[in-house]
């Protein structure tokens, strides 16, 4: 059986904690590789070597950092079919959407190509007498990132990408649950040029976590996960005085108004709530329809279209619009819930929960649920079931519908369906989410914009990607100079203007 190891100063290394995690194969349930789970003194060997390696790559100059990153992205479009392929075969979810998985990840890298430009300092000439002020943005020296199972690829490219092109070195956590894409993407770098250990994978679980935030040479760290955990790397994290920023759980709420286009919105929450088996934390999983009639039109096609739904394993190609959770556990965890909900008095209109594939038996496939009639008390409502399961809460008002998202202790992402300009304008102003689809299911901003939730979805001042990155993993310092110039002003103890 293949074991994997930890990417540690330019090379794929066996672990030595002897400790090991099962990679499965969601589809057929087997246990495919086992993964090392790396040491704090593991950990800390990597940081070792990343510090020793931060300073010459911090010292080189930005265009240069730049092409590695333009290689970067030539070879991850050479590879990626191999990737996609590697990368479902440990997560399950088809080729298609891990072709997607690898692409959004890849338009982060494309704008890190442009580090020269957003690592540009100011200038003020002449701030007083024979006085110039400048900034300057430089690395922060070594910082981590710890990533979660549901996009291998995507959100370490998100870390990694801006903390490397910002001249940093870089340790990543990924999730142990799909540990190979990131090694492939450290091989990939080594490839286009990345000095040996600028860039560390390290496999593991919290011990790692612990070692990564207690460690006192990592000056920042990013972390994609759920609630819990992300409010404890951000406690503990700024209390040994990183900078940090989480990114944790999601209720994202679409709601659908009267005058709406149905069937646009009836699609949009079908690939929005069962897209990758709903393990997506901008996946819409409450509808909200405003006024009964509005609910029950929608109702009537949401119904065959969930029906028609294929879940199969990623190698049935086209087939399939989504495969197998990620482990035996998530899908457990997604039956009881759904149990909950039937317990609770919500409608189960569509019941995937004696859902099984020929073949496949031992496969932790879940079947697509939809619920009516769910109300803000269930837990089904409250928690994130990260599965396939749409719940619709009815509202009377549009002031209901969006009390209801305020309310909600989440703000990943939110969407309203409307014709109505004031009302989509009324919306965007007021609700209290970080990411807002207008007639767009699935609010992920492009690579030059930044990528960020609200309350319990995130913790921390900035967000991913676009400008924002670029602020996280550099420190501005700011320089006063004058040169000597003749002038005699004598010695002052006074604090004033230099004008």
């Amino acid at each position: 059986m293949k074991t994997i190891g930890h990417w540690i100063n330019g090379k794929e290394v066996a672990g030595t904690s002897g400790r090991f995690a099962d990679v499965f194969n969601p589809a057929t349930g087997e246990v495919q590789a086992r993964v090392a789970l790396a040491s704090k003194a593991e950990l800390d060997m990597a940081t070792d070597h990343a510090a020793a390696a931060q300073v010459k790559w911090g010292a080189t100059n930005p265009q240069r950092r730049a092409r590695v990153m333009m290689e970067f992205v030539r070879l991850l479009n050479r590879d990626m079919d191999k990737l996609a392929e590697v990368l479902s075969s440990e997560h399950g979810k088809t080729i298609p959407d891990a072709k997607g998985d690898i692409q959004r990840g890849l338009e982060v890298m494309e704008y890190c190509i442009g580090a020269p430009q957003m690592l540009k300092g100011e200038f003020t000439d002449s701030a007083g007498p024979g006085i110039d002020m400048y900034s300057m943005r430089q690395p922060l020296g070594v910082a981590a990132g710890i990533t979660p199972f549901n996009f291998p690829a995507m959100i370490p490219m998100w870390k990694m990408g801006p903390a490397l092109a910002c001249g940093n070195a870089f340790i990543l956590k990924p999730s142990e649950r799909d540990p190979s894409v990131p090694l492939m993407l450290a091989e990939l770098f080594q490839e286009a040029g990345l000095p040996d250990g600028v860039l560390q994978v390290i496999n593991g679980d919290k011990e790692s976590v612990d070692a990564i935030l207690d460690n006192p040479v990592i000056a920042g760290i990013g972390f994609v996960g759920s609630t819990p955990i992300a409010e404890y790397i951000y406690g503990r994290g700024c209390s040994n005085g990183k900078r940090v920023q989480c990114f944790g759980g999601a209720k994202n709420h679409m709601i659908i108004m009267p005058d709406a286009d149905l069937d646009q919105a009836a699609d949009a929450l079908v690939g929005a709530g069962y897209g990758a088996a709903g393990e997506r934390c901008m996946a819409i999983s409450v509808a909200v329809p405003v006024g009964d009639a509005t609910a029950d039109a929608l109702m009537e096609r949401l119904i065959p279209r969930i029906e028609k739904l294929k879940v199969g394993p990623y190698t049935a190609g086209t087939d399939v619009d989504y495969g197998p959770v990620v482990t035996a556990a998530a899908k457990a965890n997604i039956l009881r819930l759904v149990q909950s909900g039937v317990d609770a008095g919500a409608k189960l209109v569509i019941d995937g929960r004696d859902f099984s594939l020929q073949g496949y038996e031992d496969g932790f496939f879940v079947g697509p649920h939809l619920f009516d009639h769910v109300t803000p008390e269930m837990e089904i409502y409250r928690k994130e079931i990260f599965g396939p399961v749409l719940s619709m809460v009815r509202r009377a008002t549009y002031e209901d519908a969006l009390k209801l998202a305020m309310d909600n202790e989440y703000g990943n992402g939110t969407a309203i369906y409307t014709r109505d300009g004031d009302t989509a304008r009324d919306f965007a102003h007021r609700i209290n989410v970080g990411m807002i689809g207008i007639n767009v299911p699935i609010p992920v901003p492009l690579a030059y914009h930044t990528f960020g939730g609200w309350k319990k979805s995130a913790f921390g001042d900035l967000n991913q990607h676009g400008p924002d990155a670029f602020r996280f993993y550099t420190r501005t310092k700011t320089i006063t100079a004058r040169w000597p110039s003749g002038i005699k002003e004598g010695a002052s103890l006074n604090f004033r203007p230099m004008d």
